[in-house]
């Protein structure tokens, strides 16, 4: 030993010492401080095998890139591939991925087709990001909604989305029907405004045969802040073989259907108001 008969002469006394204060959660300068050892290679050997504590394990800021470049090395992507993904040297990535095995070597055309995938993929994640930021700035344009502004809203709802009375058929009910929560909302918010109270509107869910049925009721009911025993018998919709349904999935809750009773005058004073707003859409023109 170089150091024999020098200042670390007993070296494997002064290991155990170091080891010792290693194991009491101390970090290399303190033990380097305490044991006066100012040669890093013979402290290095004092600690070897020895893990350092926990606590002085500082973060590193590549963690997740790291871990994201293993990922992608694992699913066969090329260095450059993973340098344009992530935005950091080869370097970096070769020593990160070094010890996984080589991707196998992929056709041209199909290299090619994964580069593109990726970058509309990156395209979309853009579109998407600008989307909702234009959502989120026109939300915010609309302000605080008055009462007026409730008004025109759900007389315009419902004559869009509501029975009417045909000269054929009449129908003077206050009859919604809708799928989107929202609109569910915003006319019950309207129905409140214009005095209908809770106990003259009665609800009932029509929904296809192959969804959940209980569960759609349950949603609808806790929307709406009612007790789900309180609803109408469900309207089943039976399933055309022949047509491929989209609202499908865990999100379909079908529709809900909302009555209002002893409406007739009502009805009628919602169609007056339509006739009046649309008798003013000529002059807006202008």
């Amino acid at each position: 030993m170089a150091h024999a008969q020098g200042k670390y002469t007993d070296f494997e006394t002064l290991r155990q010492q170091a080891l010792t204060l290693r194991r009491a959660g101390l970090s290399r300068r303190q033990i380097r401080d305490r044991l006066r050892v100012d040669n890093n290679d013979i402290l290095n050997r004092l600690l070897e095998g020895e893990p350092p504590p926990e606590w002085t394990k500082r973060p590193n800021a590549k963690d997740d890139l790291r871990a994201r470049a293993r990922e992608l090395r694992l699913e066969g992507w090329t260095y450059d591939q993973i340098q344009v993904e992530l935005g950091c040297s080869k370097s970096s990535i070769s020593l990160w991925v070094r010890d996984l095995p080589r991707p196998e070597r992929r056709d041209p055309s199909e290299q090619a087709k994964l580069a593109a995938r990726k970058r509309w993929e990156h395209e979309l994640a853009i579109r998407d990001e600008e989307r909702q930021k234009t959502k989120a700035s026109a939300a915010e344009q609309l302000g605080k909604m008055s009462d007026r502004d409730l008004f025109i809203a759900g007389v315009a709802l419902y004559w869009a989305e509501g029975s009417k009375d045909k000269s054929y058929d009449r129908r003077e009910n206050v009859l919604f029907v809708n799928s989107d929560p929202g609109v569910i909302q915003l006319y019950l918010a309207w129905l409140s405004l214009l005095g209908v109270a809770p106990e003259r509107l009665a609800y009932r869910v029509m929904i296809h045969m192959t969804a959940d049925v209980e569960g759609a009721k349950h949603y609808w009911a806790d929307l709406v802040g009612v007790d789900v025993s309180s609803f109408q018998k469900t309207t089943i919709k039976k399933h055309n073989p022949k047509t491929v349904r989209k609202n499908v999935g865990p999100d379909y809750r079908g529709c809900l259907v909302i009555r209002v009773s002893q409406a007739a005058e009502l009805y009628r004073k919602i169609e007056g108001w339509w006739r009046g707003m649309v008798a003013q859409a000529p002059a807006r023109l202008g």
